[in-house]
Formats: C-alpha cells, sequence, structure tokens
C-alpha cells in the first residue's frame, strides 16, 4: 500500500498525550508503521559523551504511530483523511478528502 504520510508533511496528533500538537514529518518509519514529528513527543534521554557532542540529558523526538497522526488540509489547515486519485496526466497523487485539494505538488 502507498503511504499516506510522507517526509515533509505537515499533520496534527488526533490521540495521545501531545494531541493537538501540529509539527513537520521528519521521518517514517514504513516497517513498524511510525513517524518522527518534529516537536511532538518529546522524550529526554542520557546520552554519553563522544567526539562530537556533549553528554548530558538531551531532549528529542520519539516515533509516533501513524494511526495517531492526521494530514492539515492545505485548503482551511483543519485534520482530513487522504486519498489517491490519478491525474489526466497520469500521475497518482494524494488528495484531500475534506476539501479535495490535491496534497502532492
Amino acid at each position: 500500500m502507498a503511504a499516506k504520510i510522507k517526509k515533509g508533511d505537515t499533520v496534527v496528533v488526533i490521540a495521545g498525550r501531545d494531541k493537538g500538537k501540529k509539527g513537520e514529518v521528519l521521518k517514517v518509519l514504513p516497517k513498524e508503521n511510525r513517524a518522527i514529528v518534529k516537536g511532538v513527543n518529546i522524550v529526554k534521554r542520557h546520552q554519553r559523551p563522544s567526539a562530537n557532542q556533549a553528554g548530558g540529558i538531551i531532549e528529542k523526538e520519539a516515533p509516533v504511530h501513524i494511526s495517531n497522526l492526521a494530514h492539515l488540509d492545505p485548503k482551511d489547515g483543519k485534520p482530513t483523511r487522504v486519498g489517491f486519485r490519478v491525474l489526466d496526466d497520469g500521475r497518482k497523487v494524494r488528495y484531500a478528502k475534506r476539501s479535495g485539494e490535491v496534497i502532492d505538488v
């Protein structure tokens, strides 16, 4: 199945501790059905100092399950589901089911 959420998409969290937060997808982990979203699901990790990074307690984003994320509609910025459509020129694109607006440019 084609991925409905891709790197660079703007999404909103619809369930869990960070419900309502918006952010950009930094990385998608398709085998685990998870995505890392900027500013969402922040966890603290203890890091040992290395040659190129200082030690201490650092905060970083942890993966969120894709079922807890929804695309933001390009038209009105509200959560929407995503569908697929084949355009006249033969390209398969994602579109917002809420407004019918094409997500892929």
